[in-house]
């Protein structure tokens, strides 16, 4: 644990009275005759944002850290990313401030960080902010010693605290500066000691524990409303995509409710874009009614392939809907001509949060016309739900109820949507759009990738495999480097940052995915080769867990493993599945031997008391207490009977095959000439072989 000492330092007394709340241009001019700053030639959006403050910001850099050794200055290190709402509103309020830019540029060397570009950074001060203030969030602003050790981190400032904060940090480096190192010192070995785990012996997984897992879980769920109980709410894709694979094993009837409620109220929520598809990040409440308005396409991503997946389990026509949305809202507004996926759309646009998206009565009115009354049912525009004065669209009543109230059928009811949802797409698209953050990062291309391969073998909709191929080539052509070093980012031409461990991970999760929906063995190939590297430059050996970034980055102040499960899951618990697929496909006993360390270490008592937290582990879990079906199909129509296959879920089967037996040691000897022959196996041992899918299906029961 960490612990500060009561004599250590006065600055957490300064956390205590100011709280901090979170709820290439050549001349170097703007137009409005503004000088430019340090972050004119980085091509983030988030940077170049804070090109024109007077803030005499740098990016990350040598050159800065330099700079602040030779002046002795302390560094603010101050992180956000494009769609961050707080984030635009302490840049209007304190970073474009002459005042506050005044004490910044002379007391301290300012560094912005786009916490996308570089999540390794963010972490480090992230966590510095947890250790001191017990909360977190973005913008993030850290207050460093020049070697970037941290001394004091915060979130939003009104301008008046960060004015406060910014004189006293300076005023105190001066007055005491040994106190101060003796303050970072400690700080960072606490970041330094956060998320290590130590190597146990290697456990044995059983069903017991997954029980234990969702036990211990099922108090925090909301049945009522969906996803975990009070507010905000997140999606926490991974949660569901766990319990979907639970529920697959032990038929829990509330495990398929917790699931079916969230992803309903989610889907008739205002987090969902109604006329233009895709989700928001958040919802600031606890009904999904108000969203954090800006979109991410991790978010997205994960979010296609949930609903894919619970289709397939329910065959909910809501879900299917939900996944065309999304894909018509990133193929229009989120993919660029080379095939990549962008970021994210800002929360505001015309410096207001959510302006884009809301309504007013008499705007609706007046667009639909003589229908207003049934979408304004269907719609939730009434008395009472207003945001700020406005109408978010979202549904709270009940198809049924809102015919019954219009006189309509259903028929009736789908034509009025239809006609008055491209009626206000229409209208909509007339005002001024949300901020795109136009960056394209390789971690989350792979998860919309992997949403895209998801929807194509639920729907064996071609539109969906175009989508991830064109996508797979740009990564390959943009992001690979010949020894199979990845690129983080890419925009303008350019890739800049080395990738970390969360691109590779997800990247090589794709690609296995990629080929149980295609059958080519080159994405095993790809998979296999990006593990290779992994393990050579991430890996570390003593502690039997990848770190996070490579050996061949510049080093930080600390070397950070990213464990637990979020918004988007762990890198090593995503590294740990794929190491166990791989085992699987490649009869490779190494790399099982690894995910089972891994796994190990974490513990099976702390996924059992935190799985919201660790669902992605706790999918590792599964596989190992339940060997996975290995279902080999291998003849002419091996593609058109795994189409067939996965009509339906099967949550814990890894699927292989072809036209031929390939190079894959499971395949061999599968070959029957004149039939396509489906062996279903468990850990290589195979029942005998079928030709129809229903005696397959059987084989899995």
């Amino acid at each position: 644990m960490f612990n500060f000492s009561a004599s250590t330092y006065p600055i957490l007394l300064l956390t205590l009275l100011l709280f901090s709340c979170n709820s290439q241009n050549k001349n170097n001019m703007d137009t409005h005759g503004k000088k430019a700053n340090h972050l004119i030639n980085e091509s983030s959006p988030y940077l170049l944002q804070h090109a024109y403050n007077p803030v005499d910001w740098y990016p990350w850099s040598d050159e800065a850290l330099k700079k602040a050794a030779e002046e002795d200055k302390l560094l603010v290190i101050s992180v956000g990313y494009a769609a961050c709402h707080w984030c635009h509103v302490m840049e209007h309020e304190s970073f474009e401030d002459s005042t506050v830019a005044a004490i910044m540029n002379e007391k301290f060397v300012s560094i912005k960080v786009d916490r996308e570009e570089r999540p390794d950074i963010d972490q480090i001060y992230m966590d510095a902010c947890h250790l001191l203030t017990q909360r977190g969030g973005w913008p993030l602003n850290a207050i460093a010693l020049p070697d970037g050790r941290p001394v004091y981190a915060g979130t939003y400032y009104p301008k008046d605290n960060w004015m406060q904060v910014l004189n006293y940090m300076a005023e105190l480096y001066k007055a005491d500066k040994p106190k101060m190192l003796e303050q970072a010192q400690a700080l960072t070995d606490g970041i330094n000691n956060l998320e290590n785990f130590p190597v146990l012996p290697k456990a044995e997984f059983t069903n017991d524990n997954l029980n234990n897992i969702f036990a211990n879980w099922q108090d925090r769920i909301d049945y009522s409303e969906g996803g975990r109980q009070g507010a905000p709410k997140f999606p926490m894709p991974n949660n569901y995509l766990y319990l979907l694979k639970y529920h697959h094993l032990n038929q829990n009837p509330k495990v398929l409710e917790a699931i079916t409620v969230t992803l309903d109220k989610m889907a008739w929520g205002g987090i969902y874009d109604h006329l233009g598809g895709g989700f928001a990040r958040y919802s600031v409440d606890g009904y999904w009614h108000v969203p954090h308005f800006e979109k991410m396409l991790y978010d997205n991503g994960q979010l296609m392939e949930l609903y894919a997946l619970a289709y397939q389990q329910t065959k909910d026509p809501l879900y299917k809907q939900t996944v065309y949305e999304i894909h018509d809202w990133v193929k229009r507004e989120m993919t660029s001509d080379e095939g990549g996926f962008y970021s994210s759309l800002d929360a505001d646009s015309e410096g207001e949060e959510g302006k884009f998206y809301v309504w007013s009565e008499e705007e609706i009115d007046q667009i639909v016309g003589e229908n207003a009354a049934a979408f304004k049912d269907y719609y939730t525009i009434r008395p009472g739900a207003k945001w700020e004065g406005h109408y978010i669209l979202h549904r709270k009543m009940e198809t049924d109820k809102v015919l019954k109230n219009n006189d309509i059928t259903k028929d009736e009811l789908n034509k009025i949507l239809s006609t008055a949802k491209t009626a206000l797409m229409a209208e909509r698209d007339k005002r001024i759009r949300p901020g795109l953050d136009d960056k394209i990062l390789t971690s989350w291309n792979a998860l919309m990738m992997k949403g895209y391969l998801t929807a194509y073998r639920v729907f064996n909709d071609e539109q969906f495999l175009q989508m991830a191929q064109s996508n797979a080539d740009f990564i390959q052509a943009k992001a690979t480097n010949s020894d199979n070093r990845l690129s983080r980012n890419y925009k303008n031409g350019k890739a800049s940052i080395n990738a970390f461990l969360d691109d590779y991970a997800l990247l090589i999760d794709a690609y296995l995915q990629f080929y149980q929906a295609t059958f080519n063995e080159t994405w095993i190939d790809k998979a296999d080769a990006l593990t290779q590297y992994t393990i050579a430059h991430f890996y570390d050996d003593d502690a039997k867990m990848f770190f996070y970034t490579s050996d061949e980055d510049a080093a930080l102040i600390a070397r950070k493993k990213e464990v637990s499960d979020n918004v988007i899951p762990g890198s090593n618990s995503v590294m740990g599945n794929n190491l166990l697929m791989l085992s699987k496909l490649l009869d490779n006993k190494e790399y099982k031997e690894m995910a089972v360390q891994m796994l190990s270490n974490l513990g099976a008592m702390q996924i059992e008391q935190n799985g919201p937290f660790y669902s992605n582990w706790a999918s590792l879990m599964l596989n190992l207490a339940n060997d996975p079906y290995e279902v080999a199909i291998v003849g002419s129509d091996a593609q058109l009977i795994r189409q067939q296959m996965d009509g339906q879920y099967h949550g814990n089967a890894i699927y292989l095959g072809g036209t031929s037996e390939g190079n894959l040691p499971l395949l061999e000897n599968k070959m029957i000439e004149g039939q396509t022959t489906i062996y279903v196996c468990q850990n290589k041992v195979c029942k005998l072989p079928v030709t129809s899918v229903e005696k397959a299906r059987e084989l899995m029961k």
